[in-house]
């Protein structure tokens, strides 16, 4: 599909077509981060784009944060800005064939650049991702949108159905500390892994 090309995505990068870009870490991101003791847990951020939350994770001192992206562009400026980031923990590749297990995955505006079609697939890569116990934490939209995207919005209801197809303790709450433009319109999840498989 379109929407899952490189080349699509370069380009939305190269000519600042990136409205979802805030410029910053994302704060329900940080200060979820922020409650973290544990500095060595595995945390993947998929489609991280400039990977602003990841920067500001290893900053912070955790050593085990991996980002991937489809597009090269903006794994590339990200490397200028942090020149010191592991470059074992950047993954070049489509999110649907990454190979590897995560204590933790972040979702920051990655679920809603994938078609409706793919959503499916994406709950059942993701849990495929997590290890035992893992779990899948982040910030989705509230909202449909007027264009034909992406973005590509939803509710509550449609995400609570999709998540609890696999995980357990779903969890969904409006999101307090959005940026305020965003406010209203977004929701915290957090979704968990069983233990026992």
């Amino acid at each position: 599909m379109a929407v899952l090309d490189e080349n699509y995505w370069s380009c939305r990068y190269k000519f600042g077509k990136t409205g979802w870009d805030i410029g910053y870490p994302s704060t329900p991101i940080v200060q979820y981060l922020d409650q973290i003791e544990n500095k060595e847990v595995e945390i993947l951020i998929p489609g991280a784009g400039n990977a602003y939350e990841a920067i500001y994770a290893r900053e912070n001192g955790f050593k085990n944060v991996h980002v991937l992206d489809i597009s090269s562009f903006p794994l590339e400026e990200m490397k200028k800005k942090s020149p010191n980031f592991p470059t074992d923990q950047i993954h070049l590749e489509d999110f649907f064939l990454h190979q590897g297990t995560y204590e933790i995955i972040i979702e920051q505006t990655f679920f809603c650049a994938l078609e409706i079609p793919l959503r499916e697939k994406y709950i059942d890569k993701m849990y495929s991702l997590l290890k035992p116990g893992g779990r899948l934490i982040g910030v989705l939209f509230n909202r449909e949108f007027d264009s034909d995207g992406p973005p590509f919005g939803g509710s509550q209801k449609e995400y609570e159905a999709l998540f609890k197809t696999r995980f357990d303790q779903v969890r969904f709450m409006d999101c307090r500390n959005s940026i305020p433009e965003r406010m209203g319109t977004e929701l915290f999840f957090t979704a968990a892994k069983s233990d026992f498989q």
